[in-house]
């Protein structure tokens, strides 16, 4: 999965048609659970692109995008926000999966 290393980066990125932005950071441990659905959740949405955003090192963002829990999901269709599965819960691979199928079917 990519990682953006500016917050210019971000913004290009969110303008390239379906970009969906997982918010995540080192210490979460309900992110580091769905680390390893992340390969075959690329592989199966291969028509989005998946961009990893460490929660510490972008706060600006998610405080302008109203990220406050993780692992969280920010979704992006040629700069519009078209979806967004925000919360400090933890989230299952079916949860995950049906937030991308809305996204697709956004």
């Amino acid at each position: 999965m990519e990682k953006i290393q500016t917050e210019e980066q971000f913004h290009t990125l969110k303008q390239e048609g379906r970009t969906v932005f997982l918010f995540s950071a080192n210490w979460c441990p309900d992110c580091r659970l769905i680390d390893p659905l992340i390969p075959e959740l690329e592989e199966k949405y291969d028509q989005l692109n998946l961009v990893y955003v460490d929660r510490d090192e972008f706060i600006d963002i998610c405080i302008n995008h109203d990220i406050f829990g993780i692992p969280s999901f920010l979704a992006f269709k040629d700069g519009e926000e078209v979806n967004r599965f925000v919360s400090k819960d933890r989230k299952t691979k079916e949860e995950i999966e049906q937030f991308l199928d809305q996204v697709i079917a956004a």
